[in-house]
């Protein structure tokens, strides 16, 4: 079971760092997503920090402490959720990515959880 765990936790690692890094170099893509639901651009970096914030946790609670991976793991899941709910109240079907992310999400929460 443990060996899922990695494998789902390095993958959402590296999905958030890669969203993270086009957020913060301003990739028309991630941008654009993030504003077409109303988010102002000057929180943006903030996003990226958010997912940046996530990734470390999560890779740090694999190795070295898993309450702060599970913690990290919740974190992403409300993060998410709020992109999915963000696409959902302005009509925006491009929700797609978000709720597979929602979705790894909840499956590291839950290995972790029952691997630490």
């Amino acid at each position: 079971m443990f060996i899922a765990t990695v494998v789902v936790t390095v993958f959402l690692t590296v999905a958030l760092v890669a969203s993270a890094i086009g957020k913060l170099t301003k990739n028309e893509g991630a941008t654009a997503a993030v504003l077409g639901v109303g988010v102002p651009a000057n929180r943006i970096p903030v996003l990226a920090a958010l997912e940046l914030a996530g990734a470390v946790g999560l890779v740090i609670g694999l190795v070295l402490w898993a309450p702060l991976g599970i913690a990290a793991a919740v974190g992403v899941v409300l993060y998410f959720l709020g992109a999915v709910v963000a696409h959902l109240r302005v009509k925006d079907n491009g929700y797609g990515p978000a709720a597979f992310l929602l979705l790894v999400a909840v499956a590291a929460l839950v290995l972790r959880s029952i691997t630490a």
